[in-house]
């Protein structure tokens, strides 16, 4: 008896909380017939990503599986459960069928999918793994909040606030925008540099953006002391960043003395 060929792993973003925010191509997915999977931070928890699928009105499958993802910095925990995750990933996919992974914002950034996609590769090289790109959480809250990331010659970075403000003060010099993701527990700290940096006033604060309980604060200020939701993100922008030389276009390239003609013709005795 053939043994099937396994099913595609299928990275489908879901962008972060709207679900009108879905693209055509992952919309197909879902309703591809392939087999949902979707994270849970621990067992019997809810889902946001899953979430965000419920109310753009599909039905879940009965036979959808969550795969759990502790919150955690603990090294040992955290490959144990990729590990167990990957490990059920590869055995679903051996029955040859497709597997849709859920993934929250777009899957290529700061995603669960990427080490996933990783893992069951090492365990199956045969394994076809397809990822649909889809909307980002800052992509989101530059829209939502009227904020232009970048324009023209202008700069911006994406980089987690657990970096810490030494290296936040540092590229602020660096680029027009910053946008700090997960700024949940260096909030004060963070609010401390902007206010320092006297760019309170151009910085927006946005939570759980695209969900129904979505919540923007443009007084940034009121935030200190404040525990805030670890789906946040802060906009910073610095309109007094004084920008160096720009070189624009291609310049023609001199050549260089020992190219020259005259250089290789050789010198007339004298």
């Amino acid at each position: 008896m053939n043994t099937p060929p396994p099913g595609r792993l299928i990275g489908a973003s879901l962008g972060p909380g709207d679900p009108e925010l879905i693209t055509r191509r992952a919309w197909a997915a879902l309703r591809s017939g392939a087999r949902w999977l979707y994270p849970v931070k621990k067992a019997e928890e809810s889902s946001y990503a899953l979430g965000i699928v419920q109310r753009g009105g599909l039905a879940i499958p009965d036979d959808a599986e969550a795969l759990i993802f502790p919150m955690t910095r603990d090294p040992a925990a955290l490959a144990k459960a990729w590990a167990r995750a990957a490990s059920r990933t590869v055995e679903l996919l051996r029955e040859g069928r497709d597997l849709v992974f859920l993934v929250e914002g777009d899957a290529s950034t700061f995603a669960t999918f990427g080490h996933l996609a990783r893992v069951v590769r090492e365990l199956a090289p045969e394994v076809v793994v397809e990822t649909i790109p889809g909307v980002s959480s800052f992509a989101a809250a530059a829209a939502t909040t009227g904020t232009t990331l970048a324009e023209e010659d202008e700069t911006f970075a994406v980089i987690p606030a657990a970096y810490g403000v030494k290296l936040i003060d540092h590229l602020l010099d660096e680029f027009d925008t910053l946008v700090l993701l997960k700024v949940k527990p260096l909030l004060d700290e963070v609010l401390e540099l902007l206010t320092r940096r006297q760019l309170l006033a151009t910085s927006c604060f946005i939570e759980k953006v695209g969900a129904p309980d979505e919540r923007l604060v443009r007084d940034v200020a009121t935030l200190a002391g404040e525990k805030v939701n670890y789906l946040s993100l802060l906009l910073v922008q610095n309109p007094k960043r004084v920008r160096g030389e720009l070189r624009r276009g291609c310049r023609k390239r001199q050549p260089t003395p020992a190219s020259t003609p005259e250089a290789l013709t050789p010198a007339s005795p004298r």
